[in-house]
């Protein structure tokens, strides 16, 4: 945060920080509307706590979720953005994404919300990504159309979106049915009497329920916005957010000596090129377009042993990343990502890094790593405060959505607990993968599952209604990132008269 009030920022790039983390905030904010509200549903419809408590208790859940949350998700979202806007996120493109990014999935969220329909978060952020990956190959000049979208992470994530769903419809029915076999008390799979909360026992296992989904959610969705908060930070205040300033200097002794025996690994696999022979423009260049393309060459291993004798000597002897000088920090932060990015898609590729040296090389990559993923507590804190804003504040429309109108039947305290302890179980998974899934979708659709081996019946129009924002948030979102993105590039050229 002292790099930002530190007087170094002139007024423009204070206004463009701040209308960027006002905008990355909103996402979060409006985040608390759909999938937090998922979380309090079943103990406000089952009269186990009142609503007012009920979104407070959550909104403390998803802080403390955001605050403890490892990162992972956070930067497997950035891993889909093209890589040449990563690395250049300070450029005028950059900012463009990030704006086309947050805009495209706040107006999707907030229309969505505004019909009480249970749409995904982690969809609609995905599809903008998607969109401006997609409208920036159109508009370079020889790029294939869809080239420097990382497919391999959007397929895995897509999946994960995918999957979560069904876990969460068939492991809720199957945990209900284990339920009746095991516990035999009928008032739990009844409708709740009116205005009656439950017995002691069934409330405490509701709430750890709904702390719990709660927990999960911020763990998992809060690392969205942080990713995002991330990229803009480093586009406009590199000097402080470009590397991890608390890096200490053994870390960056060992990372330097290490550099230096990876360089040896990747020039026995590159015997034509000599050292020093590509310039740091060529090598920067061939590991953008490895990290846009995938395709190993040979050319791909004498560029990263010549980015990795660079990083052993921009870092031999330094005692503090603030050794580094403030306007250099950029240009580290790029040589030491493209290092990290390359040795970990070779890793992932089909020719693969050599068997004798690739437990080195991954311990190396993780090290690096470290330097350029990294997330201050006050981001965390400040999407922590955001996400729990708006669950205590938009969470009416949606909670009566999934309260009342999935099944038929007014939810019982079983069908509840049953569907918020998969949801739980299933984010945490995910967490564990780096994977972003909907909170949103899980518990809906675990909620329908409870339904369906309850035999209580489906609302088919609501269920109708959220598998058409299911299915249409994707492809709107694409356009919308798509169009966004163009139209910040035109204003940009055309307006501000910038390149």
């Amino acid at each position: 945060m002292d790099a930002i009030l530190d007087g170094s920022l002139g007024l423009p790039a204070l206004i463009l920080l701040f209308v960027a983390l006002f905008l990355a905030l909103g996402f979060e904010f409006v985040n608390g509307f759909h999938d937090t509200a998922n979380a309090v549903a079943t103990v406000i419809y089952t009269h186990s706590l009142p609503p007012y408590i009920a979104v407070i208790l959550s909104g403390t859940c998803n802080f403390i979720g955001v605050l403890t949350s490892s990162g992972a998700v956070a930067f497997g979202i950035v891993a889909l953005l093209p890589v040449e806007l990563i690395i250049n996120v300070g450029s005028n493109a950059g900012f463009a994404m990030v704006f086309a990014l947050l805009c495209s999935a706040i107006i999707w969220n907030v229309g969505t919300w505004y019909l009480g329909l249970p749409a995904s978060s982690s969809h609609t952020l995905i599809g903008s990504i998607v969109g401006v990956g997609l409208m920036n190959s159109y508009l370079q000049p020889g790029r294939a159309f869809g080239e420097g979208v990382n497919w391999g992470k959007v397929h895995d994530t897509g999946m994960a979106l995918l999957v979560s769903p069904v876990i969460g419809f068939c492991l809720a029915g199957l945990l209900l049915l284990l339920a009746k076999l095991i516990i035999r008390n009928p008032a739990l799979y009844r409708e709740p009497p009116k205005d009656q909360p439950p017995p002691w026992p069934v409330r405490i296992l509701l709430w750890f329920t709904c702390c719990s989904v709660s927990f999960a959610h911020g763990s998992n969705d809060g690392q969205k916005g942080m990713g995002l908060i991330m990229l803009i930070l480093v586009g406009v205040v590199p000097a402080g957010f470009a590397m991890n300033m608390s890096t200490d200097r053994d870390t960056l002794a060992d990372i330097a000596l290490h550099a230096t025996d990876t360089a040896v690994v990747f020039d026995a696999l590159a015997p034509g090129y000599a050292p020093t022979q590509l310039s740091e423009d060529q090598t920067q260049t061939i590991l953008s377009d490895f990290l846009r393309t995938g395709k190993v060459s040979t050319e791909v291993y004498a560029a990263l042993a010549e980015e990795s004798r660079t990083t052993n000597k921009l870092l031999t002897g330094m005692h503090s990343i603030g050794e580094i000088l403030p306007e250099d920090r950029r240009q580290v932060r790029k040589t030491i990502y493209l290092v990290s990015e390359s040795i970990g898609k070779l890793g992932k590729s089909s020719v693969g890094l050599p068997a004798e040296s690739k437990a080195e090389l991954v311990k190396f990559q993780k090290q690096i790593t470290g330097i350029t993923k990294f997330i201050p507590v006050w981001v965390k804190a400040a999407v922590a405060l955001a996400l729990g804003l708006g669950t205590m504040i938009g969470w009416k429309r949606i909670v009566v959505t999934v309260g009342e109108k999935i099944g038929k039947a007014h939810l019982t305290y079983a069908q509840g607990a049953s569907a918020e302890l998969v949801a739980a179980g299933t984010i945490a998974l995910a967490d564990n993968f780096g994977l972003p899934v909907s909170t949103t979708h899980i518990l809906s659709s675990g909620i329908a599952g409870t339904m369906a081996a309850n035999k209580s019946g489906l609302q088919t129009a609501t269920l109708r209604n959220v598998l058409l924002a299911w299915v249409l948030t994707l492809p709107v979102c694409v356009f919308l990132g798509a169009m966004l993105f163009a139209a910040g590039l035109f204003f940009v050229a055309h307006v501000l008269g910038a390149s």
